[in-house]
């Protein structure tokens, strides 16, 4: 994507928002943006397209003033938490991270989004499992990240297993405990994304029980905190840009963008190659009404379950420029 096409696309969202929905975040022109002094960016070994600019130093290339630092965290709720206290400036994550933030109060907005990637996360049992449904799940225990996309793909499985919530034993796990746990049989299930799902489906041949078709689009989300998007909205233009150039790579030249993202990542590239042919080409944008309508759904799911103290409108936090 071209920058111009890339400023035109995020001035007419604003334009649609600012008559079609809220405009709480949207920002008086300015004249000139203030110098960038620093940009730290959460990322996590899933978060192919920012691994790839990572790697490829174009950040780097583009802004020789500003000191670029990367921060890798296991899931997104750690991620969140650290731009929540001012420890980051962008980063991405899954769906049901920033539901959880913004359930507690955390001053962070979505700035941006990648197509959904039902394919990408998935529900897992071991080979010999007695487990063949979803509504085999009643009673048993099952591995996954609190606060995590797997949280609301899990929360979907057990609705669509015809269950409650009360019926399974969530038990919350970071990913690479979670593995340790479903390999050693001391829990029933693991809900998991790539490429922890990859590596593990190579390593161990797991049964799928299900993954997110039919049950959550597992999309991905740009946050920011408050002030960096409204104070350096030409930086977010130029970071969606450089995403998707690294999202035109993987689908260009795959084998260059396996080997950029196994060489920092230290996973096979077999692993590497599993997880892109999952997922779908994702190039990056701001985000349109039809995906905050399909958070909202992910939001409202979690507090109907008393899984967050209070009701969330996501609309409320999501960026609008008004003008670059």
């Amino acid at each position: 994507m071209k920058r111009r096409d890339l400023l035109q696309l995020l001035a007419v969202t604003a334009s649609a928002w600012s008559v079609g929905g809220p405009i709480a975040l949207a920002q008086p022109a300015r004249a000139a943006e203030a110098p960038l002094p620093q940009l730290r960016i959460g990322y996590q070994k899933s978060a192919a397209n920012l691994v790839i600019v990572k790697q490829s130093g174009w950040l780097e290339k583009r802004y020789p003033a500003t000191r670029i630092a990367w921060i890798e965290f296991p899931a997104g709720p750690q991620l969140l938490e650290a731009l929540a206290v001012g420890s980051l400036e962008f980063g991405l994550t899954g769906d049901a991270p920033p539901v959880f933030a913004q359930a507690a109060g955390k001053d962070l907005v979505y700035v941006g989004a990648e197509p959904p990637k039902p394919d990408s996360s998935a529900i897992l049992v071991l080979k010999d499992s007695p487990l063949r449904t979803l509504a085999d799940l009643r009673g048993k225990k099952i591995a996954l990240q609190k606060g995590s996309s797997a949280h609301y793909l899990l929360v979907r499985a057990v609705e669509k297993g015809g269950l409650k919530w009360s019926d399974i034993q969530p038990i919350y796990l970071t990913p690479a405990d979670a593995r340790a746990a479903f390999e050693r049989k001391s829990v029933d299930a693991w809900a998991i994304w790539d490429p922890f799902y990859a590596a593990t489906e190579l390593a161990i041949q797991p049964r799928v029980l299900s993954n997110g078709h039919g049950l959550s689009g597992n999309n991905s989300f740009y946050l920011a905190s408050r002030g960096f998007a409204e104070q350096h909205g030409s930086v977010v233009a130029a970071l969606f840009e450089e995403l998707t150039r690294a999202d035109r790579l993987v689908q260009q030249d795959r084998a260059t963008a396996i080997k950029l993202i196994a060489d920092f990542s230290g996973l096979d590239a077999g692993v590497v190659s599993l997880f892109l042919q999952r997922r779908p080409p994702s190039p990056v944008g701001p985000i349109q009404p039809a995906t905050v309508r399909d958070q909202q759904r992910v939001a409202d799911a979690f507090r109907q379950l008393g899984l967050i103290p209070k009701p969330v409108d996501v609309a409320q936090v999501v960026w609008r420029p008004t003008q670059l």
